[in-house]
């Protein structure tokens, strides 16, 4: 019986290759995607079966739960891809903070939805895996101006990482948080590296042993600094 791994924005970008790389590892990948046919075109392209699904929406998500419990019974990993607004264009000083609001429903929240809804199915896995994916812009360490509903999001995003992966220890579910690098996608721009690596260190975190890092910040399976 194959692995079942959740992967939301799954229809294009890291997310899309990370559907893909998984599927080639033997998973069965379940592609979220807001738009039913986009994800059903990117699902067969790459092997996943498509998942309707907006992070934004808390009807849309319990469904989607209530639609992988009825068909499979259980979640092995859940990747939170989905990511709006690198808001390059706006300073903290002066953002638009229906910008920022906005940014947070997909970034924060979506995570957190999704926890929320799929936690008893990944419960049922006997090696549960929560993969979120971030951003080297969300390191404190490094922190200057700019981007401020993207980064702000991402921040929220990793403190999210640490409480979960503290509380849910003793479930022996494994919470990381992976900063893909700037690849080369509709977000990040032209200029960046294949997407193919990025997804690596995603696909990385959804496939560690029982023994693995939780809790930890990585890109590549090396750690950043908080």
């Amino acid at each position: 019986m194959s692995d079942i791994a959740l992967v939301t924005g799954g229809n294009r970008g890291i997310g899309r290759e990370v559907c893909r790389q998984l599927a080639e590892r033997g998973f069965t990948v379940l592609l979220g995607a807001r738009s039913e046919e986009a994800g059903k075109a990117a699902a067969a392209e790459v092997g996943a079966l498509p998942l309707l699904l907006d992070v934004t929406d808390n009807a849309s998500v319990v469904a989607a739960a209530r639609e992988v419990e009825g068909v499979h019974g259980r979640l092995d990993v859940l990747i939170n891809n989905a990511a709006i607004t690198y808001d390059t264009w706006q300073r903290a000083a002066t953002a638009d903070l229906a910008v920022v609001h906005e940014a947070a429903e997909t970034n924060l929240y979506g995570p957190w939805r999704m926890v929320h809804a799929f936690l008893p199915l990944l419960r049922k896995s006997s090696h549960p895996r929560i993969v979120n994916v971030s951003s080297e812009a969300a390191s404190l360490t490094g922190m200057g101006g700019g981007t401020p509903a993207y980064n702000t999001t991402k921040v929220a995003l990793n403190a999210l990482t640490r409480m979960l992966a503290a509380e849910l220890r003793s479930d022996h579910i494994l919470v990381n948080s992976i900063c893909p690098g700037w690849v080369a996608t509709d977000m990040g721009g032209p200029g960046g590296r294949p997407v193919a690596e990025g997804a690596a260190g995603i696909v990385w975190a959804a496939t560690l042993p029982d023994s693995g890092p939780t809790g930890g910040f990585f890109r590549d399976g090396h750690p950043l600094p908080w």
